[in-house]
């Protein structure tokens, strides 16, 4: 009788020591398939992109500040005017485009205001918003990630849309563009 008690009270440490061996591996594998399950997602998720450009900050600015705006002239050297200089704004919905590159994976989001000559101007605005719309997603989504980036880059597409904006009406005239939202990503 007590070799018989005695080969229980063995057996019962075996069977103790192999159950939490059992749950060790379990939560081995289970933490195993977390860890690669993640890497996986992020490998899907990441893109054809290199790492290079993975790890290129998000561009974020805004342009028009309480103190100051920037000038539409590229060669003043203040680039700044008093607010009391400023005409009448019209804001313009935000634009959401993709810019123009070999993935096709950045998108550029912007806000702009226009500065207007005169308050009659505003009207024909309204009036023509979709084809202004259009001419300034054409312009937008012609520019690549390296043409936008650049503070002369900025300078060049607020001259080109004014440009272009300005030869499309006839009550006024556009004398500035104000980026309030400028986020690429």
């Amino acid at each position: 009788m007590a070799e018989k008690e005695k080969t229980e009270q063995e057996s019962a440490p075996v069977e103790k020591k192999s159950s939490n061996m059992l749950m060790i591996i379990i939560i081995v594998v289970l933490v195993l398939i977390i860890v690669i399950g993640a890497l996986v997602g992020m490998l899907l998720m990441g893109g054809d992109e290199p790492i290079a450009q993975e790890s290129t900050p998000q561009v974020k600015e805004k342009s028009v500040s309480k103190t100051q705006t920037r000038s539409t002239n590229p060669d003043d050297e203040d680039n700044t005017r008093a607010l009391s200089d400023i005409g009448i704004l019209y804001p313009l919905d935000t634009f959401t485009v993709n810019l123009k590159s070999d993935a096709g994976r950045r998108y550029l989001k912007v806000t702009l205001s226009l500065e207007l000559e005169g308050k009659e101007l505003s009207l024909e605005l309204d009036a023509k918003s979709p084809v202004l719309r259009d001419r300034i997603i054409r312009i937008l989504t012609s520019k690549t990630l390296e043409e936008i980036s650049s503070k002369k880059g900025k300078q060049k597409i607020e001259n080109q849309i004014m440009d272009t904006l300005n030869a499309m009406i006839s009550d006024g005239k556009i004398n500035g563009i104000y980026f309030t939202e400028f986020v690429i990503q």
